[in-house]
């Protein structure tokens, strides 16, 4: 009886999906800290009566509330599993709504919003470490899979907040948000409580024996080329995710239509996601990064050439289908490179690099257009900063070890996970 009950919670398993389905609707009830402050943004500033650059200050807090929380959650998750980043994560995006509903004056609702990134930290990063660890040979479509809940939490969030914030005010949509994510996310616990059975065991280190690791770098060096490849992507990024609802909202679109691009752009980046995780399977995370970051210039490139509404909303979906892979590709390279008993923290430092870039490049475009009058300016500064990403992924892939698992790797891994099973 008992191992039966081991088989069917084990890798692979049928409760491996059944967990994963939990994950994938804790990060999108979670995700709301990333996606709310766009759609508030022109309200906001019109009632604090601020430039661009400073009401996109508390977008910038969350990341950066966001990227450090990452490692701490990271950390938590090594080292109790992922029910104590939970529990943080549902307690600080209650209390950090309530506050931002309460807050009079920019400053202070900023600032609050560190303790909302924190909060959706715990939602993204752990789940998809946690994730990995109950995959092996479906390992890329899984990491996609929970990673796509921040996208269906972007397409989800977008127009449910533009439409409380229109019809109750932005104070009353925030301090809902507060008390929705408090009440929701704690039951997911009853799903999430066991630990994965790769952490520590025999599968964990046949795997590590089978794979090429360091890519003829040491670890510290390898984890600073990921971060820096993920700060470049995720400022290009930033630039559309951001500042589209109030892109709109200039050309006299109005913010409503900027909202439904945003969620559209969200609804085409889960679909990429999860192609990502099935072509990332095939042909590894660094040629997926490479691919999808070298995509996502192409979309960047669009929008300096078509400002039409309809444009718009295509270019939108192109750039939602095209970036939507890049980021679970550093969980991937993270778990082929890397230790297991490591992947959380390691990733969360990752993480943390590329939500300094969104961060970033959300902020550096609200100043560039302050200073230019125009966004034409921040979408060629993007694409410069994407070109970075464009170009250390194509350096990675072409050092030795650079490509996907070998046959042998694949082989030896599944015969220990045979094993561990018979």
């Amino acid at each position: 009886m008992l191992r039966f009950a081991a088989l069917h919670a084990g890798v692979e398993s049928p409760f491996a999906w059944l967990r994963l389905v939990a994950a994938v609707v804790l990060g999108t009830i979670g995700s709301v800290g990333m996606w709310s402050v766009p759609v508030v943004l022109p309200a906001v500033q019109a009632e604090f009566g601020v430039a661009r650059a400073d009401a996109s200050l508390p977008f910038t807090l969350a990341m950066i509330g966001f990227a450090c929380g990452g490692v701490v959650m990271g950390r938590l998750t090594d080292r109790f599993g992922i029910a104590a980043p939970v529990i943080c994560g549902a307690l600080a995006l209650g209390a950090g709504y309530v506050a931002a509903g309460f807050s009079h004056s920019l400053m202070l609702f900023a600032l609050v919003h560190i303790l909302i990134g924190l909060g959706s930290s715990a939602t993204f990063g752990p789940l998809i470490a946690d994730t990995s660890q109950w995959f092996t040979r479906s390992r890329g479509i899984a990491v996609a899979i929970v990673s796509s809940g921040n996208y269906f939490g972007g397409t989800i969030w977008p127009p449910v907040v533009q439409h409380f914030v229109a019809t109750e005010g932005w104070r009353d949509t925030h301090i809902g948000i507060g008390i929705f994510c408090a009440l929701t996310m704690l039951p997911f616990l009853l799903a999430l409580r066991r630990r994965s059975p790769m952490v520590g065991g025999d599968v964990a280190g046949a795997f590590i024996a089978g794979t090429p690791r360091g890519l003829g770098l040491s670890p510290d060096a390898l984890q600073a080329v990921l971060c820096l490849a993920g700060l470049s992507c995720c400022v290009a990024m930033s630039m559309p995710q951001v500042h589209i609802v109030a892109y709109c909202g200039d050309l006299g679109y109005g913010v409503a239509r900027g909202a439904e691009m945003l969620s559209l752009m969200l609804a085409f980046g889960i679909f990429s996601r999860i192609a990502s995780g099935f072509i990332a399977d095939r042909i590894g995370g660094l040629a997926t990064l490479l691919l999808s970051s070298t995509l996502q210039g192409v979309a960047l490139l669009l929008y300096l050439f078509f400002d039409g509404l309809v444009s718009l909303y295509v270019i939108s979906a192109l750039f939602g289908l095209f970036q939507g892979g890049i980021v679970p590709m550093y969980a991937i390279i993270v778990r082929q490179y890397f230790s297991p008993q490591e992947a959380a923290t390691r990733l969360g430092i990752v993480l943390m690099a590329t939500l300094f870039g969104m961060a970033l490049g959300g902020w550096m475009s609200g100043v560039i257009f302050d200073l230019t009058g125009s966004y034409e300016a921040a979408f060629a500064n993007g694409l410069i900063w994407n070109l970075v990403n464009v170009s250390i992924a194509l350096w990675l892939l072409m050092r030795p070890a650079g490509g996907p698992r070998t046959d042998e790797a694949r082989l030896l891994f599944a015969r220990h996970v045979g094993n561990a099973r018979g």
